[in-house]
């Protein structure tokens, strides 16, 4: 059945979007069907993401473009379509992280945002969000796109050696997860430490928080609590957060140990062939 509900384009990036595929796709004469057989995908996914009940990929964008011949006008928007599906109050700090040109962070129990797979960051929040996971993660998924950037930010992660060990979404998806830090690692601007368990209590012990450096705005720090994130730039809080950090670094594994703890965190807990048991 073809989708017909009416949108109102300012209501949210994701309707205006979904307004303006309407509109030039009928301008072009073409139907879902017809559209969907263009991009390799169904009528059905045309019609959703044109009644914004469906959050659009930057490959279905890209593909857009091409065929409606738009001179990129939906791979532009699909970045702010994306963004909007962060949670309200985390995206003041989304606007400073792609600012930022130094994020030293360090995680307590999880793999930091930036680093996630689609499997991990949809089984993570899979588990706390049950409406609108597709755009939660698309959403996590753009933000890592500052990494790949010409001149991205030098990014500097020290995390507990119990976000390896967690197995968030099945082995499967957590060798996926590990094997994409080992790749992270070898981009010069990616730095990855692990923090092991025999180090017992440290500077970190209090929880997660990152610290961003900016060309021409106020260092900051950046905490989250259950209910959502915190930003300072108080310059007496920037100081204890790094003096934290430089002692939770100096305690973490060297960059090459950590390397090799991760391959061997992989191969040992996660690398079995299926149906064999993992002691």
């Amino acid at each position: 059945m073809v989708n017909i509900r009416n949108l109102d384009p300012s209501a949210s990036p994701l309707d205006y979007y979904g307004s303006e595929l309407r509109r030039l796709r009928e301008a072009a004469e073409l139907s879902q069907s017809q559209l969907g057989d263009i991009l390799f995908c169904t009528g059905s996914l045309v019609g959703q993401i044109e009644t914004a009940k469906k959050v659009p990929t930057r490959e279905f964008s890209e593909r857009l473009d091409a065929s409606l011949m738009t001179g990129g006008f939906f791979t532009r928007l699909v970045g702010l379509v994306l963004k909007s599906q962060l949670p309200t109050w985390f995206r003041p700090y989304a606007d400073m992280e792609a600012k930022a040109t130094y994020l030293c962070t360090f995680q307590a129990q999880l793999v930091d945002g930036l680093l996630q797979t689609e499997g991990y960051a949809r089984a993570l929040m899979g588990s706390r969000f049950e409406n609108d996971l597709d755009g939660l993660v698309a959403g996590r998924l753009e933000r890592q796109r500052i990494l790949d950037r010409d001149h991205p930010p030098l990014f500097w992660l020290v995390m507990s050696e119990a976000a390896l060990r967690q197995e968030i979404g099945g082995r499967e998806v957590m060798r996926e997860q590990l094997a994409h830090l080992l790749g992270m690692q070898e981009r010069e601007w990616v730095k990855i430490q692990v923090l092991p368990f025999e180090v017992g209590a440290h500077a970190g012990s209090h929880g997660s928080f990152t610290l961003l450096r900016f060309e021409n705005d106020p260092d900051l720090v950046y905490t989250e609590d259950f209910v959502q994130g915190h930003m300072t730039v108080n310059s007496a809080a920037f100081r204890e957060g790094s003096l934290r950090y430089d002692h939770i670094r100096a305690a973490a594994l060297s960059v090459e140990d950590s390397t090799a703890l991760i391959n061997r965190v992989m191969e040992e807990r996660y690398g079995h062939q299926a149906g064999t048991a993992v002691a």
